[in-house]
């Protein structure tokens, strides 16, 4: 198997703190942030126990392409990515809430409908829907942003009403929300993708309100392959999808969703392969670009001198 990342430990003479998310390591200094994507692989809010080869390459390179296309619309933190794992930027005060879209029935949304539910995060659904169809119009399903443990799905009424975002923020997220999936989503079709549903964070730097984290990954992001939609859709077959629902999907089959007292199983070098090929196709297929694998003699040590020469 290739080299991956599990987790860095670097010192940097003007660090003041140190985050470790579910896959990135969050350098924090007085007025930024370096940010490595690590190939830690998290599902159901759980990091899994292997990491996969290349996949923090390919988020990082995936979001900072979707960054700089959108940065005409939404203003966002990043000042620099000076190696493939790695993004620098302004450090800002994140909203506690992720902006989840939808413009379709699909992964955790189609599970509450066919679960019974008709409302999610506040937002009707109308009856009638099988998974994967388009939804009437694009919704956003906000959840909470848990540093460590499960998200909650939460409606904008019960955010308002708990003060977690201003009413005033709170437009302005959800006018970037759709500004940034209309864009993503016309991205996508340019490539024979739809996007299926997506999350973006958001912080504020000195009263600006910014877009933070990745955008449009496959650990964000659901794509399905335009071509064959509605044929599978009618003979109500799955979608090919380009995300991580496959990754859930093999450990839903192997008796684990991220519930008290489940394992989390040993996924395979075969697997791991698999998941690392999915994540390079899915970058090749939405940025139009062949992907070119690191090969640094020793990745960790590149990482750091990319950090210490750029912060």
């Amino acid at each position: 198997m290739e080299t991956a990342i599990k987790e860095t430990q670097f010192k940097f003479p003007e660090q003041i703190g140190f985050y470790k998310g579910k896959v990135r390591d969050v350098y924090i200094f007085e007025n930024s942030l370096a940010i490595v994507a690590t190939d830690r692989i998290s599902a159901f809010d759980v990091v899994l126990p292997r990491p996969i080869p290349y996949k923090g390459q390919v988020l990082n390179q995936i979001a900072s392409k979707f960054l700089q296309a959108t940065a005409d619309l939404v203003p966002n933190w990043v000042t620099s990515t000076p190696h493939p794992n790695v993004t620098i930027g302004k450090k800002c005060e994140p909203f506690k809430v992720e902006m989840v879209i939808r413009g379709y029935l699909a992964g955790h949304a189609a599970r509450e409908y066919k679960a019974g539910k008709r409302i999610l995060c506040g937002v009707s659904l109308p009856e009638g829907l099988k998974e994967n169809d388009k939804l009437p119009t694009p919704i956003i399903t906000p959840t909470t942003k848990a540093s460590e443990g499960h998200d909650e799905d939460i409606s904008k009424e019960e955010i308002l009403a708990q003060g977690i975002v201003s009413k005033e923020d709170y437009e302005v997220l959800e006018k970037y929300t759709h500004l940034l999936f209309s864009k993503g989503s016309q991205m996508a079709r340019e490539k024979g993708l739809i996007l299926v549903d997506t999350k973006y964070e958001f912080g504020k730097f000195q009263d600006q309100i910014l877009l933070i984290d990745e955008i449009h990954t496959p650990d964000s992001s659901r794509y399905f392959y335009a071509d064959n939609y509605e044929a599978l859709q009618m003979e109500g077959l799955p979608q090919k999808q380009l995300s991580k629902e496959f990754v859930r999907q093999w450990l839903i089959a192997n008796g684990f969703q991220g519930k008290e007292g489940q394992k989390v199983p040993v996924m395979p070098d075969k697997f791991v392969r698999e998941i690392s090929d999915r994540y390079i196709e899915l970058y090749e297929k939405i940025t139009g670009d062949v992907f070119l694998k690191s090969t640094f003699d020793d990745l960790q040590e590149s990482i750091e001198k990319a950090i210490l020469k750029n912060i």
